[in-house]
């Protein structure tokens, strides 16, 4: 009778899955289970929960001493993933299940008491890493969908301990998992609901095609929350391979409803977020907000309120779209590709410059308000937008058809998808991502255009940033056009798009 069993699973650091050999090895001494390799407390644990789901799965737990070792040995291990692992290897080595059974094979999954098998986290990541080196993978039943959802992997779902057993012994056969289509479908609020607001949907416009980061400001009430939540609705839609890598990034927290997995993420945190939430970071590193906004949009309302320590962390991350975090256990990169969206109010009442009441602030609580905002971010938002109180006849009556305010969402995103195609056979990348020296060969400017927007920046004093940043607005506003070269109205519209930044001169 065989006395050693090796099975084959993986587990979760990061955004990675490495291999993780499970060998158990029975021998003779005083009847215990042990647990090496670097096992935190909830791996320690499974010792009781395989014991139990063994004996309720109607097996034998075996006499003597059980030594588990989780390889390699360095490497921490963490999560309940390894339950069903160790007690495939605990059968196997006992004699109870076949050596062969486990061959080809890749096993993850909880264990509760009775033997049934609950779902993991991270599943995806797993999945990717199985599919590489094209590997059957058994896992829990609910976290089978997702899982097939790689299609070089075949994936097995399954519900019970026992029903496992019977699968690789050959005594039951159980349905290779399939990628099930979206059961809903894709469904944003559609921009065709907002009344009035035409600069602002316009800029909407222009960063959805562009990638560029905002900030709508203006009195409570005006809509800036209604104009941030239609923005994912008039993006283009993610590719398969975006889809995935999402999905892969949310499956690491909880476990992902496949009915929506190729919705553009909107992640909206609460002002009270600490700096570890929005960005990431823990003695074992998680992904932060802005990794699971990754290839969507992450909107911070009411961002004044933000810690300010919060807030300067978001600085590398829209520049280089990912984050490192980097603690004694080693370092992790999360991807980190999101498009920021922010609102805040013109100050501490909330109604500077609206028509219909006066601002009771002042000049103190209103520099001290817009300080929460450093100079170096504002430089990194694109388009500073004012959202200005609107009638109330253009909020309760429909504006005329012919109106091109009433376009809906479907029709932007036609025009943003155009824009976008446009940028990518023109240089690779969207105009958010170009480079300083990628501006000089795709923004060139005639001698008209060099002499305004050099009058105009010399004279708002703009730092190199920003004015790399209008060029790369106002060659979006030229794609929108399908205008070939960037013209003065171009630059002057982009310029209009900065409007903080001349209210703190």
């Amino acid at each position: 009778m065989s006395r050693l069993a090796v099975i084959h699973t993986r587990a979760r650091v990061a955004l990675q899955a490495p291999s993780v050999l499970v060998e158990v090895h029975l021998s003779a001494g005083l009847p215990g289970l042990n647990i090496v390799g670097l096992p935190e407390a909830a791996v320690r644990e499974s010792k009781d929960r395989v014991r139990s789901a063994l004996i309720n799965s109607g097996y034998e737990f075996p006499d003597g001493r059980i030594t588990v070792n989780l390889a390699p040995a360095d490497l921490p291990k963490e999560g309940s993933r390894f339950d069903l692992p160790i007690a495939l290897g605990i059968l196997v080595a006992s004699g109870q299940l076949p050596q062969n059974s486990i061959e080809q094979r890749e096993f993850l999954g909880e264990l509760a008491l009775t033997g049934q098998l609950r779902p993991v986290a991270g599943i995806l990541t797993a999945s990717m890493a199985c599919g590489s080196i094209k590997t059957e993978m058994v896992v829990p039943w609910q976290n089978a969908g997702l899982a097939a959802l790689v299609s070089d992997t075949q994936v097995i779902g399954a519900r019970s301990l026992l029903e496992v057993c019977g699968y690789i012994a050959g005594k039951s056969a159980i349905k290779i998992a399939s990628a099930p289509q979206p059961s809903i479908p894709i469904n944003y609020p559609d921009m065709a609901d907002v009344r009035g607001q035409t600069q602002a949907k316009r800029a909407l416009e222009a960063a959805a095609a562009g990638g560029h980061h905002t900030l709508l400001f203006g009195p409570p009430g005006t809509g800036k929350t209604m104009l941030a939540s239609r923005l994912p609705g008039i993006l283009p839609p993610l590719t398969e391979s975006e889809a995935l890598e999402v999905a892969a990034i949310h499956s690491l927290s909880a476990h992902v409803p496949v009915s929506n997995w190729k919705q553009r993420p909107f992640r909206t945190p609460h002002h009270s977020s600490s700096a570890v939430s929005l960005v990431g970071g823990g003695s074992f590193p998680r992904p932060g907000e802005i990794t699971f906004a990754h290839y969507g949009v992450l909107f911070l309302d009411e961002i004044p309120e933000f810690q300010r320590q919060a807030l300067e962390m978001l600085r590398e991350p829209l520049e280089c779209g990912e984050v490192v975090i980097t603690r004694a256990r080693g370092q992790e990169c999360f991807p980190a590709k999101f498009q920021l969206v922010a609102a805040m109010n013109p100050c501490p009442c909330g109604y500077q410059g609206d028509h219909r009441r006066e601002c009771s602030c002042s000049p103190e609580q209103l520099a001290r308000y817009r300080n929460k905002l450093s100079g170096p971010l504002l430089d990194r938002i694109d388009l500073q937008i004012e959202v200005a109180s609107q009638k109330t006849e253009t909020i309760l009556f429909a504006e005329p058809e012919v109106n091109s305010e009433t376009r809906n969402s479907a029709q932007i995103r036609h025009s943003v998808i155009s824009a976008r195609s446009k940028q990518l056979h023109r240089q690779g990348k969207i105009n958010a991502a170009l480079s300083a020296s990628e501006l000089q060969q795709y923004c060139q400017l005639g001698s008209k255009e060099t002499q305004f927007i050099t009058r105009i920046c010399d004279k708002l004093c703009y730092s190199a940033r920003a004015v790399h940043r209008i060029l790369r607005v106002a060659r979006t506003l030229a794609d929108l056009d399908s205008s070939e070269r960037v013209l003065k109205s171009h630059l002057a519209e982009a310029v209009q798009y900065r409007k903080l930044d001349r209210q703190s001169k």
